[in-house]
């Protein structure tokens, strides 16, 4: 079996980072908007930095604007996702992007993603569920819209609530009724963190906002006794090595710590983050860890366990997701 065709189950996407350049230039010239910018002399996106990145990505979303368009960026996004053999996949969705943070538009928007995701496991054989996030560098009080908005179409599709944005952007605790919203509606809980901040921006996140999971995480390998609270509390990181990799958040794949995390007990899962933004997909994620790391079937066995067990579905869809995997291998 190719690493293409492995079965996979992956927990950390950006819904509109994973949108294809063609996709939203597609949008773009149908709507006449004018973002020739962002896109580079191949047709993909262009940014300098991380900053810059945030930039080009809230640019690109200027072109989903209704409905209808969530819709078919749902399949465009999962027929991607589906051709690297993913089977199961959770991404983040921003009612920010979805409506201006409206509890009223944020339903019609979620109907038609939900709609086109259901239409999707039927013929591509993929699973998707919607974690809501808010977004950092918005600031606490539209964060707390976000939590409504998740508090409120909690369900069968939205089944948790988490950060993304600016990492650097004030503190963890100054979103923590938002986080406490969602908790209390019976979402579960994941937040990015130790990407660009250190040790110490995990922990105040795993103390303030009380994730089960963590984006990225990865610079908790520098200190290793947090790694091992992380690890005894069984928290679950979310690892996006080869976004890690091309934002220079790493020097290299050999400098990545996930190989140091796994190794002292910590779970870990592997993901795309952004695919078309960071030329990576999940072929080439697995690629390189087999590369770099040795990484074999049963690694990659290893991986999927951990990734469905930390996945936020209800017990029914892991069930049937566990079944498709069996099936593939």
């Amino acid at each position: 079996m190719s690493l293409r065709s492995y079965p996979k189950v992956e927990l950390h996407l950006h819904f509109e980072g994973a949108a294809p350049p063609p996709f939203i230039r597609g949008l773009a010239k149908e709507k006449s908007i004018d973002i020739s910018k962002i896109f580079d002399e191949h047709g993909g996106y262009a940014y300098e930095d991380f900053d810059h990145f945030l930039k080009v990505y809230e640019a690109a979303c200027t072109t989903l604007q209704t409905p209808e368009d969530f819709y078919r960026l749902t399949l465009a996004v999962l027929e991607e996702s589906a051709s690297h053999g993913v089977v199961y996949s959770e991404t983040f969705l921003s009612p920010d992007f979805c409506g201006g943070g409206d509890l009223g538009a944020w339903r019609e928007y979620l109907a038609a993603i939900t709609e086109a995701a259901d239409q999707a496991e039927r013929t591509m054989g993929i699973t998707l569920r919607g974690i809501i996030t808010c977004i950092r560098h918005f600031g606490p009080e539209k964060a707390k819209a976000a939590a409504l908005c998740a508090a409120e179409t909690m369900g069968p599709f939205i089944r948790g609530f988490g950060m993304a944005g600016a990492e650097l952007v004030g503190k963890p605790k100054d979103f923590a009724y938002s986080f406490d919203m969602a908790r209390e509606a019976g979402l579960r809980i994941t937040c990015h963190a130790g990407e660009w901040g250190g040790p110490d921006m995990v922990a105040d996140t795993i103390r303030d906002l009380r994730p089960e999971r963590i984006g990225h995480g990865i610079n908790a390998i520098k200190d290793l006794a947090l790694v091992d609270q992380i690890a005894e509390q069984g928290i679950v990181l979310e690892v996006c090595p080869g976004s890690n990799v091309f934002l220079n958040a790493v020097p290299s794949w050999q400098a990545h710590p996930i190989e140091k995390l796994r190794e002292r007990g910590v779970k870990v899962t592997v993901s795309t983050d952004d695919p078309p933004f960071f030329h990576t997909t999940m072929t080439a994620e697995f690629e390189h860890l087999a590369k770099t790391f040795q990484w074999n079937e049963d690694d990659f066995a290893e991986l999927n366990k951990t990734a469905l067990e930390a996945a936020f579905c209800d017990d029914e869809t892991r069930a049937r997701v566990a079944k498709r995997i069996e099936d593939k291998l």
